[in-house]
């Protein structure tokens, strides 16, 4: 049967609810309307939710009521421990649209809403009107939270060293106030007039001259309140830096005493000082005002700062220049001795550098020239100098690690040469051929030697040297005829000539050759085979592919 049908008098339908229906949604709207109404809670609205971390919470439970002056704005949400083990507790609070905006630098404290004891609610100070607003889910950190002092906790205050001070304090009040201490208290009453007068002056001053400044100095105080604040260990450290100071002075009493009296004539002489002071301050607050962007700019400079002095702090450790400098304080004595007798040696090195600079290197980038043979290519010094190391290097050989070998290249021939040498001794040897003549050629006398001109002055080696005739040589004339071996070797002396300058010419141009001092025969056969190489008709050297 249809829900929504009811059969008239006349037997026609007609649609509609049926009873039983509307009575079970009329008990539903009606239930939850009571449970709405009870609770106070809004399924359609998206509450402003705002985040708080206190030390203690005390007996703070959800739906306890958050206020701002007196005036209900919300309420607790949900309190739950935070889960890096630090004891903290979040608290998350609905604020309704009368509590906002909330400022960055709100603060919030848990107030018991009875005398000591009792349920407890959410008192939020919503911050300066200058500061940022907070949006919603943000988190006030537990510098900006307190909680409300419990009895218990006053009473664990009283401890014995607590007590201890108290009776100090009170047993030192009442020694100032024997003897002449009360008659000097009640001296210093007639002084208070002025005193009341001048702190009214202050007071008002401290007010400021413009709108917002002590709201300004407020939230700067604040500021620095908090820095403190953060580092728990620094304040213990100033409190202990004050107890001893205080110290110091209650066991120099007698010192103090004497002080007093003449504290009178420097206020006497101070007033004077103090109203020309007054009469500096508004150059002093037109500097301030001027100073003020100064100021306001200092703290992103000095955040910006921070990371580079946390990174010279590091560099000043013990481990860097902490210890280096260390170590540097016994080696700079020697340091600075070294350092005078320094400037000896740095002369010797000028000489020396300006000697290289002037002399040596000219004439080592100077080409040697060498008139007397075509295919000398007139290489500088410092090239053909490197090359006398390979003579050096084949002119001894260490056999059986006995002793050392030279080998000398011995020849012989029909010409003599004789010359003198550097004791007048005469020195003979024989050459296959005359000597055309000589470079350079001997000089008549021995150059000048002179230790006395620095090197830097001195001229530059020239190496272009000039040729001269050759010593004394005899060749004997064949009277006879030559042996069959002697003419074989005249004929055959232009060829090794002519191999002499094919090996210098391959040699020149980096082709492979063979020394024909060193290789003949079977030997020479062997080595062309090696290279690739053969001996044309002519008795030329040809690449054997070539030659075939």
């Amino acid at each position: 049967m249809p829900m929504f049908s009811e059969i008239s008098a006349g037997g026609a339908r007609r649609k509609g609810m049926r009873p039983f229906t509307a009575g079970l949604i009329a008990v539903v709207l009606i239930a939850a309307g009571t449970y709405f109404a009870f609770t106070k809670s809004n399924p359609f609205s998206n509450p402003y939710e705002l985040n708080a971390v206190f030390e203690n919470t005390n007996r703070l439970a959800n739906r306890s009521p958050v206020r701002i002056a007196g005036v209900d704005v919300g309420k607790v949400a949900k309190v739950e421990p935070l889960d890096d083990g630090s004891g903290l507790i979040r608290v998350t609070m609905e604020i309704t649209e009368e509590g906002l905006p909330i400022k960055k630098d709100a603060e919030l404290k848990v107030r018991s809403r009875l005398f000591l004891e009792g349920n407890y609610f959410v008192e939020v100070r919503p911050g300066t009107p200058g500061s940022e607003n907070l949006e919603d889910g943000d988190t006030i950190p537990p510098n900006q939270t307190a909680s409300p002092v419990q009895f218990g906790q006053l009473l664990t205050t009283l401890q014995s060293e607590t007590r201890t001070n108290l009776r100090t304090l009170l047993r030192e009040y009442s020694s100032a106030l024997k003897r002449e201490g009360a008659a000097g208290f009640n001296e210093a009453i007639r002084h208070w007039e002025d005193a009341y007068r001048n702190t009214s002056q202050v007071n008002d001053a401290t007010r400021g001259q413009e709108p917002h400044d002590l709201t300004r100095v407020l939230k700067s105080q604040a500021k620095v309140f908090g820095a403190l604040s953060k580092d728990e260990e620094s304040l213990k450290d100033l409190v202990t830096g004050l107890n001893d100071t205080v110290s110091g002075f209650a066991r120099e009493e007698d010192n103090l005493k004497a002080a007093i009296p003449e504290l009178r004539d420097v206020f006497r002489e101070g007033r004077p000082a103090l109203a020309s002071l007054d009469r500096a301050l508004p150059e002093i607050r037109a500097f301030a005002r001027d100073a003020t962007p100064g100021a306001l700019s200092t703290a992103p400079t000095l955040d910006a700062s921070i990371p580079f002095v946390r990174q010279l702090r590091q560099l000043v450790a013990q481990d860097e220049l902490g210890g280096l400098t260390r170590q540097l304080r016994s080696a700079v004595p020697n340091l600075a001795r070294l350092n005078t007798r320094s400037p000896r040696t740095f002369a010797q090195n000028r000489a020396l550098a300006s000697c290289q600079n002037s002399v040596l290197v000219p004439f080592a980038k100077k080409p040697i020239p060498d008139p007397d043979f075509d295919h000398h290519t007139g290489e500088p010094w410092f090239e053909e100098s490197s090359r006398a190391f390979v003579g050096l290097s084949g002119e001894s050989r260490l056999a059986d690690a006995n002793s050392p070998y030279f080998r000398t290249l011995a020849g012989g021939g029909p010409t003599t040469v004789v010359s003198t040498g550097e004791a007048g001794e005469r020195l003979f040897g024989q050459l296959d051929f005359p000597l055309t003549g000589v470079r350079p050629a001997r000089p008549a006398k021995r150059p000048g030697f002179r230790p006395d001109l620095p090197c830097e002055n001195q001229e530059v080696p020239d190496l272009n040297a000039v040729g001269g005739p050759p010593g004394q040589m005899t060749t004997p004339t064949p009277t006879l005829p030559l042996p069959r071996a002697s003419r074989e070797r005249e004929q055959a002396r232009p060829e090794q000539y002519r191999r002499l300058r094919e090996y210098a010419d391959r040699t020149r141009k980096g082709l492979p050759a063979l020394d024909p001092f060193q290789w003949w025969g079977l030997g020479e056969r062997m080595q062309l085979k090696r290279l690739d190489l053969m001996r044309d008709s002519r008795g030329r050297l040809v690449d054997r592919k070539d030659g075939e």
